[in-house]
């Protein structure tokens, strides 16, 4: 990313804690707390399949897990995460880093794809089609919705993402508002409607929220 896109990033993420503020000011507070939202302003994009291989690692785990256990990973495949290593490495080597079953499943699946020609991964990130990259990446055993929302907000950098399913997310959104535990998924795809297009960052200061009670 150049300065100039930098710069942009930048401009655009104090605009949506504007609209943010103006739309639900329950977010000024946490706003003023955890400052500027990086999303989108990062220099330098993660490899997507590396990226999005971390994503799976993470599914249902703790972030200090989801951490060693990637570390294990990156070690095991030589210092970088690539499909042809990982298609080829033997599952019972996965596992011993510390991976489930379904996840070994899972990204040997994703590997598979892409060494096979059938998944075109940076060609789907670079087009910016949401719908498009969530129905290619939700075909593929394993890969759920959740996975793909962190893999649009953390690697590709897409500011309007609401990621309903994430509990964190739910969570943190009650406590804004002056309620405790889960609200649930009913109708939770919607309560952020009203901030877009800046829903992935409504969503990282809900996890700040959460983060700092």
């Amino acid at each position: 990313m150049s300065r100039a896109k930098q710069l942009a990033g930048i401009k655009a993420l104090e605009q949506a804690n504007a609209h943010l503020t103006s739309n639900d000011p329950a977010f000024s507070a946490i706003i003023a707390h955890a400052g500027q939202c990086p999303i989108g302003v990062s220099t330098d994009r993660d490899d997507p399949f590396a990226s999005l291989v971390t994503c799976v690692v993470s599914q249902q785990l703790s972030t200090t897990a989801a951490s060693t256990i990637s570390a294990r990973l990156i070690t095991h495949a030589g210092g970088k995460l690539r499909p042809d290593v990982l298609l080829n490495s033997n599952p019972e080597q996965l596992r011993a880093v510390g991976l489930s079953g379904a996840k070994v499943r899972t990204i040997q699946g994703l590997a598979g794809a892409i060494e096979q020609g059938n998944l075109d991964l940076d060609g789907l990130a670079e087009r910016g089609d949401d719908e498009e990259l969530m129905a290619a990446l939700t075909s593929l055993w394993g890969i759920g919705t959740w996975t793909v929302h962190m893999f649009m907000i953390f690697t590709l950098g897409r500011r309007d993402v609401w990621p309903a399913g994430d509990l964190g997310v739910r969570k943190g959104w009650n406590m804004l508002h002056g309620a405790q535990g889960d609200p649930g998924m009913a109708g939770f795809d919607v309560v952020a409607d009203a901030l877009s297009p800046y829903r992935s960052v409504a969503a990282w200061y809900c996890w700040r929220e959460l983060e700092r009670r």
